[in-house]
């Protein structure tokens, strides 16, 4: 062992020169292992607790009808930028091109540090910001393939280059259900089935929040807000539960939107019933109002026959930020926890149009498993067990018991138990630590006695109750039907 000339510790040597064993290299230079901001490691028994949210999710959707696809992480920038609106734009994580990636940066153009103008030159493509953009490009690329109305579901990981905070991660999964080619409203209150029974198994009591883009745009005519505003004013509105009324008013203005006209925005805001929101509608004219109120009746009319575990409430000031929605928009926050949107979505009547397909509907939701995790874990709404990786742990006293338990092992194993063995015959107490350490739920303890007579002694870790079985027996009880 020596130092090298920057202080590493070096152990060995290799064919072209010494080897430095990175984690010792690290810390002693000062640099300790990280992860980036915004995202993080996962444990065996948090992988055990998000696989369990995402198979009851992906059970319900297919129970729904809904079919699993999935797309690369990276996707071409053109495919990606100016689909989520100008904030998120910024949000989008992009990939440097190979190579000299600035040979086709001037000087010039790099001395302005312009970097709108530089990223097109510099990077082709970008880390996925959501799972409905790249299913759109995707049913452009194969509608000749798929059966429309064509519904799919996908839970697979999206990046947003935002400001981590709790429940907000840069890095997180999506559990996406869309269906595309048709405008029933039919299929917006199936997915507020889908919601309703995924959050009651879940056991988690939540809102679900609805509105239609149309009452928003019902509200920008009955104020008189023009064509060229209603996007300042819909963002302005989407952060009504972070800022508060007196600010969103005041974004509103800074936004180019006359004072008088926010204040109206701000009273029609007030309206809490679809009812009166029809008044109100009828009274101004607006036609796009009336059509948007029109739709959530009818979605209500369909969900008169099925009563939800969960609350559905119309929400005036429903906006979601996202440019591609054109028609009914969801969002669900949970009752019990200040956690902000556990799930968004809505309808977008023409988002393929913007890859030459056009005149496809459809709509959508996803699920942000992330703070549903941060829920559940907050609330311990984890059922028990479900981190029992392993249903028995083998521990032995000797080299002989250890080849004889490596034989039950195969046993087992062939029998469907998810089994281990401690690979020495070290102290009793440490293999005993190990396996309370794992949460194996049994041990089966073999030394010479087991050996001679063929019976194992197995014992449940949780109640301290041993019994004594031959093997046929214990694969019996340790079988994934009777544990």
């Amino acid at each position: 062992m020596r130092k090298n000339n920057v202080g590493e510790i070096i152990f060995g040597e290799s064919r072209n020169g010494p080897t430095p064993h990175p984690i010792i290299s690290l810390y002693i230079c000062g640099m300790k292992p990280r992860i980036p901001q915004g995202t993080r490691d996962f444990t065996p028994q948090q992988i055990a607790k998000r696989n369990y949210i995402f198979e009851i999710i992906k059970e319900v959707y297919e129970l729904y009808g809904f079919r699993p696809i999935e797309t690369p992480t990276m996707e071409l920038l053109s495919t990606l930028t100016g689909k989520y609106g100008e904030e998120g734009d910024k949000l989008l994580f992009k990939i440097l091109n190979n190579g000299d990636f600035l040979k086709d940066v001037s000087p010039e153009l790099l001395a302005e540090k312009k970097s709108a103008a530089i990223i097109p030159k510099i990077a082709k493509r970008g880390l996925r910001y959501d799972l409905t953009v790249p299913f759109a490009r995707f049913v452009v690329m194969n509608q000749n393939a798929l059966s429309f109305p064509f519904k799919r579901y996908q839970i697979q990981p999206v990046w947003r280059a935002d400001r981590p905070q709790k429940g907000r991660y840069r890095e997180f999964y999506q559990c996406d259900a869309d269906v595309i080619g048709s405008k029933s409203l039919l299929y917006e209150a199936e997915l507020i089935q889908i919601i309703d029974e995924v959050f009651k198994r879940l056991n988690i009591k939540v809102t679900i929040h609805i509105n239609n883009r149309k009452i928003l745009a019902g509200i920008a005519e009955a104020t008189g807000i023009g064509a060229e505003h209603f996007v300042d004013m819909t963002v302005a509105i989407d952060k009504l539960d972070k800022i508060g009324a007196e600010k969103v008013m005041e974004e509103m203005v800074r936004r180019g939107i006359a004072a008088p006209k926010a204040e109206q925005v701000m009273g029609l805001l007030e309206i809490d019933s679809i009812e009166q929101l029809a008044a109100k509608m009828d009274d101004v004219g607006s036609e796009s109002g009336l059509n948007g109120v029109e739709k959530l009746q009818t979605i209500w009319r369909f969900l008169e026959h099925s009563p939800l575990t969960n609350y559905l409430k119309f929400d005036i000031a429903l906006a979601r930020g996202l440019n591609y929605y054109t028609g009914t928009i969801f969002e669900v926050t949970a009752n019990d926890v200040e956690m902000g949107s556990i799930l968004g979505g809505g309808r977008y009547d023409d988002l393929t149009g913007i890859f030459g397909l056009k005149n496809m509907s459809g709509v959508g939701i996803s699920f942000g498993a992330e703070r549903i995790y941060d829920i559940m874990e907050a609330g311990s709404l984890f059922p028990e067990g479900i981190v029992h990786d392993v249903q028995a742990l083998i521990v032995t006293f000797d080299d002989l018991a250890l080849d004889y338990g490596f034989g039950i092992l195969t046993a087992l194993r062939k029998a469907g138990i998810a089994a281990d063995i401690y690979p020495e015959p070290v102290k009793m107490k440490k293999q005993m630590k190990y396996a309370n350490a794992r949460a194996i739920p049994f041990v089966i303890v073999i030394g010479d006695n087991e050996m001679k007579t063929g019976e194992l002694v197995l014992k449940n870790m949780e109640t301290g109750v041993q019994q004594t079985l031959f093997l046929e027996d214990l694969l019996t009880v340790l079988s994934p039907s009777q544990t």
